[in-house]
């Protein structure tokens, strides 16, 4: 159902891969609500995925940026104001990935130049997003910056290493940028804290089937759903989220604030 709660909102969408990726579903849940955006993604991933679907899907433009590259972001940006006729009133940044999770590698052998790749591409990218925003003075009064994190960055999770690093860092970049450019032109940053999600990417962390399965018996609502996140996403690219800004907002069916569950007693029980 839509509520046209974005109707002539205009936006910049980061990271979305295949029909599993969360962004994706952000994309098309953001053009049902009526806003105009234009997707971009890393040419390494656009060559890995099928984004040229969506873009038709969504009526939307692509423009391929490499999140770490300042260059790349600042013709992003010039580029989506000429393209969608204004000032940016939303950005979903969706974008992680480890070069020390991709191989395998344990946190106690982690390989400290991709250590170094894993924040530059999961985490500082954010930053470089919102600098590039900032100079162009591209983003419109009360508008919504998004980012995609995991509890992983306040909890000890094996198997996602020096992802949690990044997500810690992610998650302080929100918080004073938030300040800054909430402070500048009433833009409210936020980080959304997702369950573990199906995605191409989540599916490659190790161990994923078991902690998905896990946080299920632990929330009492279960995982959140990709489609359930970009739900979210669009009320806090709306004006009904106006006051909310610098919070690391968790959409996890519960498993945040549990100890243990009863499904889980009765599983270790058996």
């Amino acid at each position: 159902m839509s509520y046209n709660l974005l109707k002539g909102k205009k936006g910049i969408i980061f990271g979305a891969l295949d029909e599993k990726s969360i962004a994706w579903k952000v994309a098309l849940r953001a053009k049902e609500e009526g806003a105009e955006f234009v997707l971009s993604n890393a040419p390494i991933a656009m060559r890995m995925g099928e984004i040229n679907k969506l873009a038709e899907t969504c009526n939307a433009e692509i423009i391929p940026a490499d999140a770490t590259s300042v260059e790349d972001l600042e013709n992003l940006f010039t580029k989506a104001q000429e393209i969608l006729g204004g000032k940016i009133d939303f950005i979903l940044h969706s974008i992680g990935s480890s070069p020390n999770v991709r191989k395998g590698k344990s946190y106690g052998d982690l390989n400290y130049d991709w250590f170094l790749k894993t924040l530059d591409i999961s985490a500082l990218s954010f930053h470089k997003v919102m600098h590039v925003a900032e100079k162009q003075d591209a983003m419109s009064e009360w508008g919504s910056i998004v980012a995609l994190s995991y509890i992983a960055a306040q909890r000890v999770f094996p198997d996602y290493t020096d992802m949690s690093q990044a997500k810690a860092v992610l998650e302080s970049i929100a918080r004073n940028y938030g300040y800054r450019l909430g402070k500048a032109k009433k833009v409210r940053v936020n980080t959304i804290s997702q369950s573990p999600t199906k995605t191409t990417a989540g599916t490659g962390v190790g161990g994923f089937d078991a902690f998905y399965d896990y946080a299920d018996k632990m929330s009492p609502l279960g995982n959140a759903s990709a489609d359930a996140c970009a739900d979210y996403c669009v009320t806090l690219f709306s004006d009904l989220t106006k006051m909310v800004t610098m919070q690391n907002l968790m959409h996890d069916g519960g498993f945040s604030t549990m100890g243990i569950s009863e499904d889980i007693v009765d599983a270790m029980s058996k």
